[in-house]
């Protein structure tokens, strides 16, 4: 028998009406561990893959949770991993039909599956999209052999090319994945990675930073001849311009968008919607009329199969502090190029402006951030020191 939800305590937050809901579903198998991956991912034993005891238990967790969530409508699903594309056409269709038969969505709601160029052959794309998927992500990370075998992908560039072909002949919008500041790269090297990109003339980009996550295997062996962060800054400006010139718009830190192609499901993120996570490890935000609470599911997969068959997929949660929610909302808000109102913070957080005037102000003196009566917005240098910006609302040492 399932145990009763426990998120029934009254918090110290008063939210006049709840923010847009997103789904996420965490598929945690990959084909292999990348040394810098530091998310919830697991290799494939012998290529066995539990698929339909996994969606099975995907169906079971969400059932469970749905008293938290009754009534509301979902605006996007996605489906992020470890490598969903390792799963089969037919089961991401009983996945989001599953979901669909319990979860109300929003016309037109953007459904998204990460995919990565070495686990896919032709047609499964295609498969993908009659399936139900409306956008797809691959997981390209560079066009150069060497970069690739230097961060322990188990694509090559040929792979890379082929993948981004069928998903531009299956899908209006799919995202390329990048990655810079590479063992071994340089500027050059950054700008043929960035051309053959930007060659498939793509609805959306995103490119990011290696960095050396604590508890990966790059953190205990760090690759050499990473770039310093003069030439990491050099080859940020470098993106910025040619992304321009290709016309993709900054509009968050990470991410360059045509226009109509920007990440439904993203922006919820940065505009602290709330999102139920299902799946091993999957984190989610919900809130409620007087808490917002964060849970996080059993990590290892076999665990979670058998807490989500039971009714237990949350292993922990918490309800945010009033103290908490200006740091977690610029936390997300302030990745945003447009930056926001200041009316959303009230909205989502139920805080008064008079809980982040302090730190705003500082911000405004140092040039990180530009206020405009009631919006909020980082400027070039704020994009630059953006975690600098962020700590200024961290609540205050008791």
């Amino acid at each position: 028998m399932a145990e009763p939800i426990r998120i029934h305590r009254r918090g110290d937050v008063s939210l006049g009406a709840l923010p847009p809901l997103s789904l996420y579903v965490h598929l945690p198998w990959c084909l292999r561990k990348c040394p810098y991956c530091d998310f919830n991912s697991h290799e494939v034993a012998s290529g066995a893959l539990p698929e339909d005891a996994y969606l099975d238990a995907l169906r079971a967790d969400l059932e469970a949770a749905l008293p938290q969530v009754w009534g509301r409508r979902v605006l996007s699903v996605f489906i992020g991993g470890g490598t969903p594309s390792l799963f089969s056409p037919a089961g991401i269709d009983r996945l989001l039909a599953d979901i669909r038969a319990r979860l109300p969505l929003e016309p037109g709601c953007e459904i998204t599956l990460e995919a990565n160029p070495g686990t896919f052959e032709r047609d499964r794309f295609k498969a993908f999209r009659a399936a139900g998927v409306t956008r797809l992500s691959i997981g390209v990370q560079s066009f150069a052999d060497a970069h690739l075998q230097a961060i322990g992908r188990v694509h090559d560039a040929a792979q890379a090319r082929a993948a981004i072909e069928e998903a531009a002949a299956a899908f209006d919008t799919f995202n390329i994945d990048l990655m810079y500041a590479l063992p071994g790269q340089d500027l050059a090297a950054l700008r043929a990675d960035l051309d053959q990109a930007l060659s498939f003339d793509p609805p959306h980009l995103s490119i990011y930073h290696l960095t050396i996550e604590p508890n990966t295997a790059f953190a205990s062996r760090p690759p050499a001849r990473l770039p310093d962060d003069d030439l990491a800054s050099d080859m940020l400006d470098l993106i910025a311009g040619r992304t321009a010139a290709a016309g993709l718009a900054r509009y968050e830190v990470s991410a360059f968008a045509r226009p109509g192609h920007r990440c439904a499901h993203n922006l919820n993120y940065w505009a602290f919607g709330d999102y139920l996570g299902i799946g091993a490890g999957a984190h989610g935000k919900l809130s409620f009329p007087d808490r917002i609470v964060r849970q996080v599911r059993w990590r290892e997969p076999a665990a979670y199969m058998r807490h989500a068959l039971q009714g237990r997929a949350v292993s922990n949660e918490h309800a945010v502090t009033a103290g908490e929610l200006p740091f977690e909302f610029m936390l997300n808000a302030l990745r945003l190029a447009d930056g926001f109102e200041l009316q959303l913070l009230a909205e989502r957080t139920g805080l008064g402006l008079h809980a982040v005037d302090d730190a705003i102000g500082q911000a405004v003196a140092r040039g990180w951030l530009q206020r405009d009566g009631g919006h909020l917005r980082p400027t070039a240098r704020g994009f630059d020191f953006l975690s600098d910006v962020q700590q200024l609302f961290l609540p205050a040492a008791p």
